[in-house]
């Protein structure tokens, strides 16, 4: 008897293995995934400017990294006793407004290495709603808690969003013309914006990638079904968090292991099975720190660590107690 529909998965040409460099931008799903690839030991950079969840605001973070436009105080703003810009989540908001234009032009300079460096480049878009300052006509990233009737609310048009993922493709391929680019929708619903609302979001989101790849005829650009997943293979409310809005673990574990099949090469399963034989190693608790058989499991942990290092010099851990 057969409980459950499944998306078929095919094995991608390009998966990444330990040799492979990956940037990640978007919603909330793409810091899930960056942090499976952070866990395993995998090189990448996830979210430079933090939790992007709009296209327009993945491309203008590109495009400035890209250019090299720098950011300058005039563009910071003051509210709620710290620093913010509105092209950046709060996660990278601080109390002095030098420090924030620092790490602001330091992850500029991060995200162009990382673009110019990348084999894989994952988008994971969340939503096609998106603040427009009322002030400036800029499109915001973040509103960080700014009245909202200093913002219009707009839905992009799916040609909108093709729009703005084609400025994307073009300014990463200006710094790199082989990486593969992968884009996604995240599974986490909007609702905040409405049922309804949220669903043609995702639709414009899901049109606008399949027209981009589809006239790009390049199989450098790919679309991963993360949305799809979830909605379909696993259509319950026990795979949400208790928000009902987010992927629980188990539905992040589930869709990681679909990734695995799609974007992780066989030959690297093995690594990683070692490198998260050492993690739980170097998480372990011990009952007595000083005991011998404590020292015993460190000595040996510091040898598998070594021998792992060995064959890949890019991998690094914690150091065990």
């Amino acid at each position: 008897m057969k409980l459950q529909t499944t998306i078929e998965l095919q094995p991608t040409k390009n998966p990444l293995d330990y040799q492979s460099r990956s940037v990640l931008f978007g919603s909330c799903f793409a810091s899930n995934i960056g942090s499976k690839l952070h866990f395993y030991k995998f090189r990448s950079i996830q979210n430079p400017f933090g939790i992007l969840f709009h296209p327009a605001a993945i491309e203008k973070l590109i495009s400035r990294a890209v250019l090299e436009q720098d950011y300058r105080e005039f563009e910071l703003f003051h509210q709620h006793e710290r620093w913010h810009c509105f092209d950046a989540h709060s996660d990278l908001s601080c109390v002095s407004k030098e420090e924030l234009l620092v790490n602001l032009n330091k992850e500029l300079k991060n995200t162009r290495e990382g673009i110019m460096n990348a084999s894989h480049v994952f988008i994971t878009l969340g939503t096609a709603w998106v603040y427009r300052n009322k002030k400036s006509q800029e499109v915001v990233a973040n509103c960080h808690k700014v009245p909202q009737k200093n913002f219009d609310k707009v839905l992009f048009s799916s040609n909108q969003v093709v729009a703005s993922l084609e400025n994307i493709v073009k300014l990463v391929r200006s710094l790199n013309m082989n990486a593969d680019l992968i884009f996604n929708v995240s599974p986490v619903r909007h609702l905040k914006d409405g049922f309804v609302e949220n669903q043609r979001s995702k639709a414009h989101l899901i049109t606008a990638i399949h027209q981009l790849i589809e006239n790009s005829k390049n199989d450098q650009l790919c679309y991963f079904p993360s949305y799809e997943i979830m909605m379909d293979e696993l259509r319950d409310y026990r795979f949400y968090a208790s928000d009902m809005v987010h992927p629980n673990k188990l539905a992040i574990d589930y869709i990681w292991e679909k990734f695995k099949e799609v974007w992780i090469s066989k030959k690297a399963l093995p690594v990683m099975d070692a490198v998260s034989s050492i993690q739980k190693g170097l998480a372990h608790k011990p009952f007595n720190p000083k005991g011998e058989q404590h020292k015993e499991f460190v000595r040996s942990l510091q040898e598998k660590i070594k021998e792992l290092q060995e064959e890949y010099p890019s991998i690094s851990f914690v150091t065990a107690n």
